[in-house]
């Protein structure tokens, strides 16, 4: 490893005069003498920081990092990625926590080591990372290397990225400052992109079969059947072409929401008789109107909302409730007042929908509005309520789930009723 000046430690050794102390060297240390101070100051440790991570500061050393992040009030601890810092001889003279997490490695022992010892990285094809980036020894223009996995000893994966700290633009390195990261974080989000994948393969699979099979029967042999047989498998037909649909808009509705790109369009709405529109669909396609219950305190104050968002709330509550609950599905709506995102108490309209089924288990209660979340084995892709809850939250409202007063699922969702800004000017 090419040495950046010729008063280092290593070109001391070479000239075999004797080597400072750089780094904290326990037992031996104690046989140094004292070196005098030097005239600079020093700036003053927190009282927080932890001197075993960091080296003193003497002749011919670069300035203590944790002293540096002192002065700005922070403890290399206390960050949540792994930091390792080396100085321009390439020994280590910072080590934090969240680095010896990662690394499994005693931070005190790693401290003074070079870093190709301290950080035995290797790309993905087995290269020894450091021999083949050359940071010290390299083009004197790059300023660092960008994040990308690298492996540790014993094949463990790690988010690694690197910057370059030079005395001036093409100049020698001063600072070599290396950050950490686990995976496991993207991996869990590599794992919720492919059962996305894998959901919607599987449910747009099932109807455009049955669509390409009824279409080219149909096409195939249309004169031997009956208007009654035709009409059928083209009813057939238009049902699953609404279940792709229904899909594709929850995929798009998936991606505004993550994205923050949910539009609301606010308008005046009538909850209750949007509630009374969705329970006679429901009635129409079969359920027994008894089943229904719907209770409506007023007066009701003017609630303003997406039409179109709050009839694709109550569908999918009311859905869910008929497919997964049991007994009579409940509906009430009430003014009410609740606490909004800023922590201010706002008028709202509150409508809850309970069902008498066998309720949620209290360990999946948490994870009812994630993605992929079903109660139940009978159908559905499991985006609805993770659906549900972002627009609830789009137009500034609540949502919480419980157990009602006959044991089954219990959804309460609270809309403020504030008209837009620019009717209150």
């Amino acid at each position: 490893m090419t040495v950046g000046t010729n008063s280092s430690p290593a070109a001391a050794e070479a000239a075999g005069a004797p080597i400072p102390a750089t780094v904290p060297q326990r037992a031996e240390a104690a046989k140094v003498p004292a070196q005098p101070a030097p005239a600079q100051s020093v700036p003053a440790r927190a009282p927080h920081a932890r001197p075993a991570h960091a080296s003193p500061v003497g002749p011919g050393t670069a300035a203590d990092p944790h002293a540096e992040f002192a002065g700005l009030g922070i403890d290399p601890d206390d960050l949540p990625d792994g930091l390792v810092i080396a100085d321009d001889t390439g020994r280590v003279i910072c080590f934090n926590s969240a680095a010896a997490r990662i690394t499994a490695r005693v931070a005190g022992e790693a401290l003074g080591e070079g870093i190709e010892r301290a950080l035995p990285l290797e790309d993905l094809e087995g290269r020894r990372w450091w021999a083949l980036t050359d940071p010290y020894g390299g083009l004197a223009t790059r300023r660092g290397q960008p994040e990308r996995n690298l492996l540790l000893p014993g094949g463990r994966e790690v988010l690694v990225s690197a910057r370059y700290v030079r005395t001036h633009p093409t100049g020698p390195l001063r600072r070599l400052v290396v950050t950490l990261r686990g995976t496991e974080a993207r991996r869990r989000t590599e794992r919720s992109h492919a059962e996305l994948i894998a959901t919607v393969a599987h449910e747009l699979r099932s109807p455009l079969t049955s669509v390409k099979g009824f279409t080219a029967t149909l096409l195939a042999k249309w004169e031997r059947f009956t208007d009654d047989q035709k009409r059928l498998m083209l009813e057939t037909v238009d049902a699953d072409a609404n279940r792709v649909t229904r899909l594709i808009a929850e995929l798009l509705d998936i991606s505004r929401i993550d994205s923050g790109r949910l539009e609301v369009r606010r308008q005046p709405v009538d909850i209750s008789t949007a509630v009374g529109r969705h329970v006679q669909a429901l009635t129409a396609n079969g359920q027994a109107p008894e089943r229904f219950l719907v209770s409506v305190s007023r007066p009701l104050p003017d609630l303003w909302a997406d039409p179109d968002k709050i009839d694709q709330i109550l569908g999918n509550l009311l859905e869910n409730a008929v497919r997964h609950g049991e007994g009579t599905v409940t509906i009430d709506v009430t003014p009410t007042s609740f606490a909004n995102a800023a922590g201010k108490t706002e008028k709202g309209t509150a409508v809850t929908v309970t069902d008498e089924g066998p309720g949620i288990p209290e360990e999946s209660m948490g994870r009812v509005f994630t993605r992929f979340w079903r109660g139940s084995k009978r159908g559905g892709t499991g985006l609805g309520l993770y659906i549900v809850k972002g627009i609830v939250e789009a137009h500034g409202g609540t949502i919480t789930v419980g157990r009602g007063p006959g044991g089954g699922a219990e959804f309460r969702f609270i809309l403020p009723v504030a008209a837009p800004a620019y009717l209150t000017q």
